[in-house]
This record gives C-alpha cells, structure tokens and sequence, in this order.
C-alpha cells in the first residue's frame, strides 16, 4: 500500500510538472548543440524472464519476451553542463536557488560554482551530473525531444565500436563492468571521451550514468519485501534465478541503479541524454 500511494504520488507530481513545462516545450527553445543518430527498429531482450502461459491453463513459465523497439533518434553524446546552462538562462525557474524541492533534491546541481556558473568542476564541455529527473526531462522537452526509454537506451547500449549488438559478447561485457567499477571522478570528463558505437553515439558506457523515461518501470507495484503486490522475482536469490542471462552483471548494476532512484533524485554520477520519435523530425536518415 505505501508503494501504490508513493506511486500515486509521482503520478500526480508528473502530471502538474508536464502542465508547467508543457508551455516552454512549444515555444522557441534553446537548441542543444548534440546531432543525434538514428537507431534502426529491433528488439531488446530484457533483463528478467517474464511469466507466459504454459502448455495449459494451470501451467505458468518464464520466459525472456522480447521488446519490440521502434526506430527512433538519440544524442550522440549526454547533454553538457553548456547545454544545460543555456537551458537555466532561457527558464530561470530550473536554476539552483529557484527549484523546488518537488522536483530535486538538495544536491540539485551541487558542484556548479552559482546559478549560472558551472565553474571549474563543472566544465561546459562536460556531461551535467546532479540532476534531477523532473530537470533532465524539462530540458528534453524545452528541445522538443524527450528522454529515451529503458529499452531504446538499452537498444542502442548493446552496440559496441563495430557491431549493433555486442551484448553476448563476454569481452564487451567485461568491458562494462570494468567501466562500472571506476569511483566516480570529482570532475568529469568531456562528453565524446570513451568510445562510439556502432550506432554513432558516444559514451553510454564509462562516462556517467544516465536518466530514462521509465526508470521506475520494474518497480511499478511495490518497494519491500513485506508488500504483497511486489514482483517477488526481481529481488535476491529469486532475482538471479529468473534472469534471462546470468553472465550480464552489467545488466543487473543498471537494473540495480535504476530501481534505487526516486524523480528528484540527484547523484554526481547521474547525467541524461535525449530521444526524439523519428515520425517527430519529418524525414527519415540514412
């Protein structure tokens, strides 16, 4: 019961936050800097092993049940802390001193020297960390984009250097890991660091995390083991023993992470990038 109301509650925020963004979304917006790639139509095999019907009525399976994707566009890199100022300049409501605690915590921006002074920790060319999700989709949509999806980031995540979908490879997921393991650096790094995927975005790995749409989505029905409307499959021993792949610890880091945040959650290694509809830019790419 106090999942279902928390959840009522993020419901509600959301619906009065898209009423108060709705506005800048349509007007003249400050136009990010980042081109943005195409990723082709495809599937994404989820973490967990869904339950389906069996042989019979009374017979329940799990099984990985593919997501379809839809073709849509992403960022080639995570938007910078010079994108994200311009966006505080054009809507000073999203500035430091000026949010509410509704929609970030208060370590909102933290590292940024004022208001519209990333300063040295926070280098214009560098991903910006300590944002919110309120924040992170309020830019998207000042852009006319949106944040991408669980499964279009993971999509477009399974593409190493050269292959659209590396995710079974172990060296690939090594890699991952190894990415994961480094402590989260005072200042980070310039965004189109690490590598470029097949794809052609940068940095989906090794730089920061990074926000989804759906963040919450595998948690929708609760958040202990005393509620009896939660997903009991998806924690501990019962976790592991329905993943669709056991070798993919990066996959359950992420699914880790992305379960532990709340919308006005900010963290110094938390950042975002932007997705957009392909039927949304008026043409198709090669």
């Amino acid at each position: 019961m106090k999942a279902m109301r928390a959840g009522a509650v993020v419901g509600a925020l959301a619906v009065v936050f898209s009423a108060l963004v709705g506005a800048h979304a349509a007007g003249a917006a400050v136009a990010g800097a980042a081109g943005m790639a195409r990723i082709a139509a495809g599937e994404y095999r989820p973490l967990y092993r869904q339950p389906v019907p069996g042989t019979n009525r009374d017979t329940i399976l799990r099984r990985v049940v593919p997501v379809r994707v839809a073709a849509f566009e992403l960022d080639r890199h995570a938007v910078t802390n010079g994108e994200f100022l311009a966006f505080v300049r054009e809507h000073p409501e999203w500035r430091r001193s000026r949010i509410s605690r509704l929609w970030a915590d208060e370590g909102y921006l933290k590292r940024w020297a004022g208001d519209l002074d990333p300063g040295p920790r926070a280098p214009l060319d560098a991903p910006v960390v300590e944002v919110s999700w309120f924040a992170a989709r309020a830019w998207c949509e000042a852009q006319g984009k949106r944040l991408p999806t669980v499964a279009e980031w993971e999509r477009a995540g399974n593409a190493d250097e050269t292959r659209r979908d590396a995710s079974r490879d172990p060296k690939f997921l090594d890699r991952i890991r190894k990415f994961y393991s480094h402590p989260t650096p005072d200042v980070h790094p310039r965004v189109e660091s690490t590598f470029r995927n097949a794809w052609g975005v940068w940095d989906l790995h090794g730089l920061v995390w990074e926000w989804t749409l759906d963040f919450n989505s595998a948690l929708v029905s609760g958040e202990s083991r005393g509620d009896s409307s939660l997903e009991r499959g998806l924690y501990c021993g019962a976790g592991a023993s329905n993943a669709g792949d056991f070798g993919d610890y990066a996959a359950f880091m992420r699914f880790a992470f992305r379960a532990s945040l709340q919308a006005r959650y900010t963290t110094a290694n938390l950042g975002f990038r932007a997705a957009r509809d392909v039927a949304a830019t008026g043409g198709k790419k090669p």
